[in-house]
């Protein structure tokens, strides 16, 4: 049906199939699923979801640092937001960390590595603003990040009203997010439902990928029914939200945040050399100088 099974042109369709198919676990299923689950919230969650929850890179301990410090020396020198550069850094630990976390996540790693690069630079940027909203990115700070992108790389007028368009409609994406109060193991699940998406080039087999797609789907629609017995809508409601993250160009990301620290080199290169190199990525986390 495509893309996380949503035809944006067909949206009758889709919400047909959210009050059919995507509904029809019977409680024995579930009870079956979750046979020696893990807890979280104080409610059971599958091995798939309890997976997922692992292998996060823990933005508390890992971004919380770097985060917290950059806040007091902005509030120690009078300032009120932090440093183009310090968000930029940010941005970055947050972007190779989505390779980490795609290494560990379950069935990413049996792919073949050309599908799991094909995989991540189709993703890269759905995945990104996935992370910024969990993360709490100060998106306050885009205006003065784009205006030090039109510095750096001059734009017509009206360029740059089109430019500006679509940054408010990426901050529109992460607030949006943010007011569903997205928790932990929703955010896990929505991000490998974007990353498996059969409608990347030059998979050999998208029935798999899509498959593996379906499977946290399932596992996700489990959770909410637990989870969140009171909001029937709440699936839909999020899976709904991954097709608007396509609407937000991934070169608007990588202008924004990525153009000081890798210039004109497409995000997508880096994360094929370094997925194809088996690159780690540890360095990103060590403590600062």
């Amino acid at each position: 049906m495509g893309r996380y099974h949503v035809d944006t042109g067909a949206f009758w369709v889709f919400s047909y199939w959210l009050k059919t198919a995507a509904m029809t676990v019977t409680e024995k299923e579930m009870s079956q699923s979750l046979l020696g689950a893990d807890y979280f919230n104080g409610q059971p969650v599958s091995e798939l979801i309890s997976q997922l929850l692992r292998a996060e890179p823990y933005p508390n301990n890992r971004y919380g640092a770097p985060y917290s410090q950059a806040q007091m020396q902005a509030s120690a020198s009078g300032a009120s937001v932090m440093g183009i550069d310090s968000i930029c850094e940010l941005a970055a630990r947050l972007l190779f960390s989505t390779i980490e976390w795609a290494r560990n996540i379950p069935y990413f790693p049996e792919l073949p590595v050309s599908e799991q690069v094909a995989l991540l630079r189709l993703s890269w940027s759905e995945l990104f603003i996935l992370n910024a909203a969990q993360l709490a990115l100060p998106l306050h700070m885009a205006p003065l990040l784009a205006a030090a992108s039109f510095h750096s790389s001059p734009m017509s007028a009206e360029r740059e009203v089109s430019f500006m368009d679509e940054v408010k409609a990426f901050q529109d994406q992460v607030d949006k997010l943010k007011r569903l109060q997205v928790d932990s193991a929703e955010y896990s699940c929505l991000k490998a439902i974007a990353l498996f998406s059969p409608d990347a080039c030059g998979l050999t087999d998208p029935a798999h990928v899509e498959s593996l797609q379906e499977k946290v789907q399932v596992a996700l629609r489990e959770y909410e029914i637990l989870q969140y017995p009171n909001q029937p809508q709440r699936f839909g409601r999020l899976l709904l939200r991954l097709p608007a993250l396509r609407a937000v160009p991934a070169n608007l990301i990588s202008q924004l945040f990525f153009m000081r620290l890798v210039g004109k080199t497409p995000i997508e290169t880096l994360i094929r050399d370094m997925q194809l190199s088996g690159s780690s990525i540890s360095w990103l986390f060590a403590p600062r100088q």
